[in-house]
């Protein structure tokens, strides 16, 4: 309005003692202006609530996964698929960026709300038909504020095409094949039967990427060298349940991260830094769908290294430590660690490919500059976390996994690295500007 408001003056002005023709304009242009002004203010407020739907079912697909007790690798797939076709439905009215996977024609009368909700109830209805009701609900608030007519049909018809192109291109995506994990052993010996956490996701088809090895690390150092030796040491030390070289802010970190899913946290973030920056409709689409593609693939691409390499985790190794030919590495028979070990192998860490996506993909939209924004607790929201960068988060998701003992720093690097390759990767090959 700062901009509107001299306009209008400056004009009044040049028409001072001209003809009353032209005055009485003006005075009826004065007499509108406060409508118009309403008006433009309306319609500034709809598009913001526009680029707020995309937002909206990013929550409420959150809570969706949470009611159903969806954590980990199929939690990074449902998340892709709903703002995949959340993407391409937008995208399908705007041509804004380009489509993953719809081919209709473009509809640029449709309701781009109505296409949001959707395509969003239908990907979330038909992968978790038992939270019908509580996806329902959530679709009849959100369409209810979308004005009756042809526009909203037609946005709910693109919408509704766009998740049926995306369902289509996961039906085959390998993420539901037999597990047929063999444990390593020789016969007769006992090995632990807990059975490991979605090996098959190891060779599933991945969102842009080539293959599941496309960013294959090399192999974790050798255990007669001083890197292992360094990263044996540290999380020996800090890593232990009764550490006394762990501070207190270090163990209500790795307390807080215990039981909050990584993936909720940056799109959290995520969703936090776009309302900072008043992004658009089609942008925050394109923003989540970058994010949860790239935080899907990293449940690809590190399933086929860690299941590659087996390499053990830090519990086994400081257990065994006088079997590793490393005079540096000294065994603690009885040592365990603060957080509870996953149920796959440690090489590359998950939590660092995951930081090095989201810092990725939110760092190529809002940059490196320090941003401030809070992280609340998944099970509980009153439990918070604030943040200085989107660096600074990436960078402690990291570091409670040493501080908890269940991972060694070079692995924590190593998928830092992949993580951001991830998201240059998908940055420069999907959703990029059609003008």
């Amino acid at each position: 309005m700062k901009l509107e408001t001299p306009c209008v003056f400056s004009f009044e002005e040049r028409v001072s003692g001209q003809d009353r023709g032209r005055a009485s304009t003006t005075a009826m242009g004065r007499r509108w202006l406060p409508h118009l002004l309403a008006a433009f203010a309306l319609a500034l407020t709809a598009s913001h609530a526009r680029a707020d739907t995309v937002t909206e079912w990013n929550q409420t697909s959150i809570d969706v996964l949470k009611a159903a007790n969806v954590a980990g690798n199929p939690w990074s797939r449902s998340m892709a698929m709903v703002h995949v076709a959340i993407a391409d439905a937008i995208n399908s009215i705007q041509n804004r960026y380009t489509r993953y996977a719809v081919t209709i024609p473009v509809a640029p009368n449709a309701s781009a709300d109505a296409a949001v909700a959707a395509a969003a109830r239908s990907i979330l209805i038909q992968v978790y038909p038992s939270q019908k009701a509580k996806i329902e609900e959530a679709y009849a608030v959100s369409i209810k504020q979308i004005p009756d007519g042809a526009a909203k049909t037609e946005g709910i018809s693109v919408g509704e095409q766009a998740a049926a192109a995306i369902v289509a291109d996961r039906a085959n995506d390998a993420t539901r094949v037999p597990d047929t994990y063999r444990p390593i052993t020789t016969p007769g010996v006992w090995v632990p039967t807990a059975p490991p956490l979605f090996p098959e996701y190891a060779r599933a088809k991945g969102w842009v990427m080539t293959s599941p090895d496309q960013f294959r690390p090399s192999p974790p150092p050798p255990l007669t060298s001083a890197l292992y030796a360094r990263d044996y040491n540290e999380t020996k030390e800090l890593g232990a349940t009764k550490s006394t070289k762990r501070t207190s802010e270090q163990t209500e970190a790795v307390r807080f991260w215990a039981q909050t899913n990584f993936g909720p946290s940056w799109n959290q973030a995520a969703r936090e830094l776009s309302a900072a920056k008043k992004l658009g409709l089609a942008e925050n689409a394109r923003l989540l769908a970058l994010l949860n593609m790239g935080i899907a693939n990293v449940f690809i691409a590190d399933w086929d290294a860690k299941f590659l390499y087996n390499f053990w985790r830090p519990v086994t190794a400081i257990r065994n430590g006088d079997l590793d030919g490393n005079d540096a590495t000294d065994r603690d028979a009885s040592w365990t660690s603060l957080n509870l070990n996953p149920m796959h192998p440690e090489y590359p860490s998950a939590a660092g490919i995951v930081g090095g996506v989201g810092a990725g993909i939110l760092e190529s939209v809002f940059g490196t500059n320090p941003l401030t924004f809070t992280v609340n607790d998944l099970a509980d929201p009153r439990l918070t976390r604030q943040f200085t960068s989107i660096a600074h988060l990436a960078q402690e998701q990291r570091e409670v996994r040493i501080w908890g003992g269940i991972h060694f720093r070079n692995s924590l690097e190593i998928g830092d690295e992949m993580g951001r390759k991830i998201a240059t990767y998908l940055v420069a090959n999907s959703m990029k500007p059609v003008r």
